[in-house]
């Protein structure tokens, strides 16, 4: 195993940092050449060969055997690994520098809708936020995020996503079970409408927990508190990646704790204080129908 080092950067997204070092016999520009779905997932995450931080949060040993292992702060990859798995790592250890500085990432997309800031937010089903962010931006919303709004400790939405979906996913994040992105809305609009951009930091003023599927009759109902927070605390743990596995026999490693998840809970507890509401429909055209109602 070589101890040359080849590569050391940063990469940044709402100001949290990560350092990374590679190692190995094959020099490398950058550890990983596409950016979009790290983009997709934190919205804007930029890269910096000036190195700031004194140690490496993330070390990948390109020879050798093919391992991971994590210390409690420090993520390490050994011998040959695609971009998909560690771009999937970044996410989850950019999600935690996040967290640390009172920045949330949410499984949810939001538009600027009536004077109010809307947030459809991906709990537990997951079955449509983009759509239903895509129909208010059909009726004149301004898109605020797509894939991922990021949230402060206040309720504020100050960072997002801005693609509605990702066109190609890198090797090692493939996924026959998904429908081709363009696929839903061709079938719902005939196309990708445009939009205009919110850039502002806003309150949410009120989440959807949206339900979209062919056979469903219309219905709006306003969640209790422990439903808030179910769904809610299901958006933002989708970013540390509990249940995924990075390549076959290898899951993610556990980078959750028990304070972390505490704390989180409280800030559930916190955001989710706001009106809710579970909307079902068949169509995204039917779900924001519903919506109007309550705006």
């Amino acid at each position: 195993m070589s101890n040359q080092l080849q590569l050391s950067e940063e990469l940044s997204a709402g100001g949290a940092r990560l350092r990374v070092d590679v190692y190995g016999t094959e020099p490398r520009d950058h550890l990983l050449e596409d950016m979009s779905f790290l983009d997709y997932r934190l919205a804007e995450v930029r890269v910096s060969p000036e190195v700031t931080l004194d140690n490496a949060d993330l070390v990948w040993h390109q020879d050798g055997e093919k391992d991971i292992s994590y210390d409690g702060r420090r993520m390490t990859f050994h011998g040959p690994w695609p971009a998909g798995p560690i771009q999937k790592v970044i996410v989850a250890m950019l999600a935690l520098r996040m967290e640390a500085m009172g920045l949330h990432p949410f499984h949810a997309s939001a538009v600027r809708y009536r004077d109010r800031t809307v947030l459809f937010l991906g709990g537990e089903s997951n079955h449509g936020k983009t759509m239903g962010q895509i129909e208010a931006c059909r009726r004149g919303a301004l898109l605020v995020s797509t894939e991922t709004t990021v949230i402060d400790e206040a309720g504020r939405a100050v960072l997002g996503s801005k693609q509605p979906y990702i066109k190609r996913r890198t090797e090692g994040t493939e996924r026959a079970d998904k429908a081709a992105p363009e696929a839903g809305v061709n079938k719902f609009f005939g196309g990708l409408p445009e939009w205009e951009i919110w850039l502002d930091p806003s309150d949410v003023d009120v989440v959807i927990v949206p339900a979209i599927d062919g056979n469903f009759e219309p219905s709006l109902a306003e969640m209790i508190p422990f439903e808030r927070q179910f769904q809610t605390f299901h958006s933002v743990q989708n970013y540390f990646l509990l249940n995924e596995l990075l390549a076959a026999g290898f899951p993610i490693p556990m980078v959750d704790t028990e304070p972390l998840r505490r704390a989180r809970a409280g800030f559930v507890e916190r955001f989710s204080a706001r009106p809710y509401y579970f909307v079902r429909a068949a169509t995204p055209q039917v779900l924001l129908d519903e919506v109007d109602r309550i705006l």
